[in-house]
């Protein structure tokens, strides 16, 4: 239970203004809040945070209790760097009509962003996988649902700020772990 809601909260956070939010948004705006769109935007969602659970229940096995602890500082400091270093771009001019060339696109942003990181390195170090991805998958759907819904609206600024800030607490998260890890804190 813990693991679901670690990551619920850790995809949250996460997913302030990351670049699967703002792309839902971004299309939304463009060409209007097409139901397929959604549809698309949470079954990306949905199977990103399964795929990043599936990837912590085939490592969790492998490692011993200090060994899944510096994994999740790893996976935190990975977070955090990318929460604090890529931010989304703009949307082009003539976004695609296409769901499927969305479906990529999302999946991609999706299986690279801090949430996703976040989801693998909970179902790593709680050893609870099924709850880490369902939490994971909730957290990203409410994240492009809020695309979504807010499509041209989103204060994509302070989002930034938000996100940096979010960014730089799981760095200090992630040095606080290692430092438990090696057995000095």
């Amino acid at each position: 239970m813990s693991g679901l809601i670690f990551a619920l909260l850790a995809t949250l956070l996460a997913g302030i203004g990351a670049r699967d939010q703002l792309t839902v948004a971004g299309i939304a705006a463009r060409q209007g809040q097409r139901p397929g769109l959604l549809v698309v935007a949470l079954a990306t969602s949905i199977a990103t945070a399964g795929a990043a659970a599936y990837g912590g229940a085939l490592l969790a096995p492998m490692m011993g209790g200090n060994a899944r602890l510096m994994f999740a500082a790893l996976a935190l400091a990975f977070a955090g760097v990318e929460m604090l270093i890529l931010a989304a771009r703009k949307m082009p001019d003539e976004p695609t009509q296409s769901l499927g060339a969305t479906a990529i696109v999302l999946a991609a942003h999706q299986l690279t962003d801090a949430a996703r990181f976040l989801v693998f390195a909970i179902a790593v170090a709680t050893r609870a996988p099924i709850s880490a991805g369902l939490g994971g998958a909730f957290g990203g759907v409410c994240i492009v649902l809020a695309g979504w819904l807010a499509s041209g609206s989103l204060p994509v600024r302070r989002l930034s700020i938000i996100r940096r800030s979010v960014g730089a607490a799981l760095l200090v998260l992630a040095a606080v772990l290692a430092m438990k890890a090696m057995g000095r804190g």
